[in-house]
């Protein structure tokens, strides 16, 4: 399948590889089917990005290669809602934000963070309690753990959606 990106221009891409939200990210319901494209080949950054809204792409990543002990508890609801039945169909992905005028004040959103069931590729984005997780982490200081060498290839968490 061929989709049409302002980002990155016609793309082809696996229909198995889609990502379905139920409810669409906070402040984008329409958008509901998305696909993950790496960043790079040696970067832990992802782009969602939308199947059906050119223009709309995330930058995201897998909160674990950079909070190791980040397992957050989702409602039973949305676990209903994504089909979970077992942990371990449960992945996270969360979303970036990298401000133009100063990029080293990278954050990630570690309060709204999406719950992805891997193996039916059916997402939802939650928000978790305010008091125990921040909207805005700085990540910064979380990049130096990945290196040039390759000890750490953080591309291969988009292979497990």
């Amino acid at each position: 399948m061929e989709i049409e990106t302002t980002r990155f221009g016609k793309i082809k891409i696996e229909e198995d590889k889609i990502i379905f939200f139920t409810s669409g990210i906070l402040g984008f319901p329409e958008a509901k089917r998305y696909v993950l494209i790496p960043h790079r080949e040696d970067s832990p950054f992802l782009w969602l990005q939308a199947v059906d809204v050119p223009e709309l792409a995330f930058v995201v990543i897998n909160p674990e290669l950079f909070f190791p002990d980040y397992r957050p508890e989702i409602p039973e609801e949305a676990r209903k809602e994504l089909h979970i039945k077992s942990n371990d169909e449960l992945g996270f992905l969360t979303i970036v934000t990298i401000p133009k005028e100063n990029p080293a004040d990278i954050t990630v959103n570690l309060l709204g963070p999406i719950a992805v069931n891997i193996p039916r590729k059916l997402a939802k984005q939650v928000v978790l309690d305010a008091r125990r997780y921040p909207l805005k982490e700085p990540l910064r200081p979380h990049l130096s753990r990945f290196n040039k060498s390759g000890e750490e290839n953080p591309a291969q968490a988009e292979a497990e959606f």
